[in-house]
């Protein structure tokens, strides 16, 4: 099999490296700036890919970037809330009122999936949002297995705890 270029082999992992530097950063333009580093790493050290999963590869070299050069900037105790709205595909089915519920609902579970402690969301983001497997979140966060299901168990719960309780209080609830 020929080998691929890096523009054949990571270009087309552009999108969910962005979606995944956003959710570390929680800012656009500190997503940008990772991706970009991110992509000049994976480029100098393309020739020690060995054709394996691209996106995996790539999302590790994303999160090392965001660990190594740009988390150590931020305080960890600072939080960005994203002003940008992503828009979301409109189900042409829905009438106006239940459209307008639907955004708002995932309003409000991006809220609550932004407060959600930094190993939670991470592990969350990437497997219900980038849909990577656990050996392949296990490779890009660089923990065991089970660790991952462990954290990805724990995140689900105290994100639907807080849907819970967003839900009953009427309003967005601090995830804990």
């Amino acid at each position: 099999m020929p080998r691929q270029s890096f523009e054949e082999a990571m270009l087309p992992h552009l999108d969910a490296a962005f979606n995944y530097a956003r959710w570390l950063t929680r800012s656009d333009a500190d997503a940008e700036d990772v991706v970009q580093d991110a992509y000049m790493r994976a480029l100098k050290f393309f020739s020690s890919f060995r054709g394996e999963n691209a996106h995996s590869w790539l999302l590790t070299i994303v999160r090392n970037t965001w660990y190594g050069r740009f988390q150590k900037r931020a305080s960890p105790l600072r939080i960005v809330p994203t002003t940008e709205t992503v828009e979301e595909p409109a189900d042409v089915a829905l009438d106006p009122e239940a459209l307008l519920m639907q955004r708002q609902t995932v309003a409000r579970v991006r809220h609550l999936l932004e407060e959600l402690p930094a190993d939670f969301r991470e592990v969350l983001v990437l497997r219900e949002l980038e849909g990577l497997s656990y050996k392949e979140i296990a490779t890009v966060v660089g923990i065991p297995i089970g660790t991952v299901m462990s954290r990805l168990a724990r995140a689900r719960e105290r994100l639907m705890a807080a849907m819970t309780a967003s839900s009953t209080s009427g309003g967005d609830r601090a995830v804990r």
